[in-house]
C-alpha cells in the first residue's frame, strides 16, 4: 500500500512479461496444462537453438529438446523463483548436453568423416561454401577453416566446448553461462580462456 508521494514514485512494479511468466509458472505448478504449454511455446525455440549449437546435430538436439521439457514437466514443482525460469531451464538443457557430449567423446562416435552413398568423405569437404560464386581461393580457405574449427571443438573437453559455443555461437554472457552450468562466472571465464587458447593454437596460421 502506498503512503506518500515519494513512496509512490519509487514503488516497484514488475514488468508485465515477467509477471505474466511468473503467473504461468504458478498455474502450471498447480496442474494447468494450458499454462505449461504456453511456457513451452515461449522457450522452445531457444532450447532447440541452444541444443543445436552445442551438439551440432539436429537429431541429437531434438532428442535433448524433448527430454528437456519432459524433465521440466516432471520437476516444475521444484522451481522456487530463486533464479529466472530461463536460467533454470537452460541449466537442464546444458546438463543434458554435457552428458551427451561426454558419452559421445567416450564412445568416440563423432569422427572427421561422414558416410555417404559414395563411401566416407572428409567432413570439411562437404561443408557449404559462403558464396559459391565468389573467389574460389577464399572459399577454399573458409571451408578449411570451418573444418578445422569443427575438429578443434571435438577435441575440447565437453565443458570447454559447451562454454565456448554458448559464448560465441549463442551470444550468452559469462554470468548466464555460469548460472546455466551451476557454477560461477569466474569458472566459466577460466573455461572459456582454456578453450580459446586451444582454438588459437590450432588456428594459428589462419589468425
Amino acid at each position: 500500500m502506498l503512503t506518500g508521494k515519494g513512496e509512490a514514485a519509487t514503488a516497484f512494479v514488475p514488468a508485465p512479461a515477467a509477471l505474466a511468466e511468473a503467473d504461468l509458472i504458478r498455474a502450471a505448478q498447480r496442474g494447468d496444462q494450458s499454462a505449461f504449454e504456453s511456457l513451452v511455446q515461449a522457450h522452445d525455440q531457444g532450447v532447440l537453438r541452444l541444443a543445436c549449437n552445442l551438439l551440432r546435430s539436429e537429431q541429437d538436439a531434438f532428442d535433448i529438446y524433448q527430454e528437456t521439457f519432459l524433465r521440466v514437466y516432471r520437476n516444475l514443482h521444484t522451481f522456487r523463483f530463486d533464479c529466472s525460469f530461463r536460467t533454470w531451464l537452460y541449466r537442464i538443457v546444458t546438463n543434458l548436453c554435457l552428458d551427451h557430449l561426454r558419452k559421445r567423446k567416450v564412445r568416440k562416435e563423432e569422427s572427421t568423416t561422414l558416410a555417404t552413398s559414395d563411401g566416407e568423405v572428409d567432413r570439411a569437404s562437404v561443408l557449404p561454401e559462403e558464396n559459391p560464386h565468389g573467389d574460389p581461393q577464399r572459399n577454399l580457405m573458409s571451408q578449411e577453416l570451418r573444418g578445422r574449427i569443427e575438429r578443434v571443438l571435438e577435441d575440447l573437453t565437453p565443458r570447454e566446448r559447451m562454454v565456448f559455443e554458448m559464448r560465441h555461437y549463442h551470444g550468452m554472457r559469462l554470468r548466464a553461462i555460469g548460472e546455466s552450468l551451476g557454477t560461477t562466472e569466474e569458472a566459466a571465464k577460466n573455461c572459456l580462456f582454456r578453450a580459446t587458447q586451444k582454438m588459437r593454437m590450432a588456428l594459428g596460421d589462419f589468425l
